[in-house]
């Protein structure tokens, strides 16, 4: 029976194609650093290590897997020597069609790590489709949790800048819906966004609305915000990089155009950023001191 291989299947991306496959019939098998805490999250699911800078791990997650979810993980700058060989020898252990989750722009912005994967996906003219997720509405639990939750409030340097926030669960849908029939999606490059674009203005009114106590949106510098992220977040300064030139280009737009490809590939009207918040409202709460 045909199996996929999920890679970062702990992660946020990964929880929901995994869930979206299982739910699909489809046999998968889970990947993690960590196989322990796929017991923990994906209990179900055969799981095995996959480190992408330990080459003696990849062989064992390949074997008898015809289709892959291929996730970078954030930490991992230098393609060449991980995601890149690792895609030959996905192939060559009988994979015949990846999935990439790769940024959106990625096809303009040569300087992101995922441009080069896409390059070599491209070159192989093997089996792959490309997903290109915009910002993901589960940033607000995840990249923005502390500063709502301590500060009350949304510090970002994107100006005025509106961003069509797309629901991780949207993005799994889609990976799950191409693993049902690759062929459909051979060579594609799909762009992926939510419904409507807001300014993080609106976002902190969707915030406010759902907690019950003002969130506001404060726009950052570019330095400012850099020095937040290495400073007060401990990001290391790659991701503060990457993190910091994602946000600026909000600023031009880059992340406001509505795409239909969700609609296009489901059925159904991509989930609306409002709708996450509320189901996800505790996740901004403080804890109540007696």
């Amino acid at each position: 029976m045909a199996r996929i291989l999920i890679t970062g299947a702990s992660g946020n991306v990964g929880r929901e194609v995994t869930r979206e496959c299982a739910a699909r019939g489809l046999a998968i098998r889970v990947a993690d650093r960590d196989p322990k805490r796929l017991a923990q999250t994906l209990p179900r699911h055969e799981a095995v290590k996959l480190d992408f800078l330990d080459r003696a791990t990849w062989r064992s997650a390949l074997d008898g897997c015809d289709q892959l979810f291929l996730l970078r993980p954030p930490p991992i700058g230098d393609m060449k020597t991980t995601l890149l060989p690792f895609v030959d020898a996905a192939y060559a252990s009988g994979v015949r069609h990846i999935v990439f989750l790769s940024v959106a722009g990625a096809d303009r912005m040569k300087w992101v790590p995922h441009r080069k994967v896409e390059l070599y996906l491209m070159a192989k003219a093997k089996g792959f489709t490309l997903l290109r997720p915009g910002f993901f509405a589960q940033n607000l639990k995840d990249a923005y949790r502390r500063d709502i939750v301590e500060d009350d409030r949304l510090f970002v340097p994107a100006g005025e800048g509106r961003v069509a926030f797309l629901d991780v669960r949207d993005a799994g849908a889609v990976a799950a819906r191409v693993f049902e029939e690759p062929t459909a999606f051979q060579g594609h490059a799909l762009t992926l966004t939510g419904p409507e674009a807001l300014t993080f203005d609106g976002v902190a009114a969707l915030l406010s609305t759902a907690l019950g106590r003002v969130v506001r949106y404060e726009p950052a510098s570019i330095p400012g915000y850099a020095w937040h992220l290495r400073r007060r977040r401990s990001m290391p300064w790659m991701q503060v990089v990457i993190q910091t030139v994602l946000h600026v280009g909000l600023r031009r737009g880059d992340a406001e155009r509505v795409e239909p490809t969700v609609e296009r590939v489901l059925g159904r009207p991509p989930l609306a950023l409002a709708d996450y918040i509320a189901r996800a409202a505790d996740t901004w709460r403080r804890e109540r001191r007696p």
